[in-house]
């Protein structure tokens, strides 16, 4: 997976699986661009992916998290819950503003 942090007038937290950054997802009229530059950032394994999403809980963070592994991470580190990832051609993603 790979995790990026964002900073600017709140912290963007970017999570992705690895072998979907590049990728362009529609379904319908929905679109979903996985572009390299906002989430390609440093390769992580789960057990790291949740320690940094635990850090970042107590602050204003938003949480842009795409793919079926990281769903899992961030569902282990408490951000999210099942009811709310939504999915684009069978790929799970969520958007959580803390």
């Amino acid at each position: 997976m790979y995790l990026k942090i964002h900073k600017s007038y709140r912290i963007v937290i970017a999570l992705c699986d690895e072998e979907l950054v590049g990728k362009k997802l529609e379904q319908d009229i929905y679109q979903l661009d996985i572009h390299e530059n906002f989430y390609k950032g440093d390769k992580m394994t789960e057990e790291q992916v949740i320690h940094t999403l635990s850090k970042y809980v107590a602050d204003d963070a938003t949480f842009n998290i795409v793919g079926p592994k990281s769903i899992k991470a961030a569902e282990k580190a408490g951000i999210i819950k099942s009811e709310e990832v939504s999915s684009i051609q069978g790929v799970p993603f969520t958007l959580i503003l803390i």
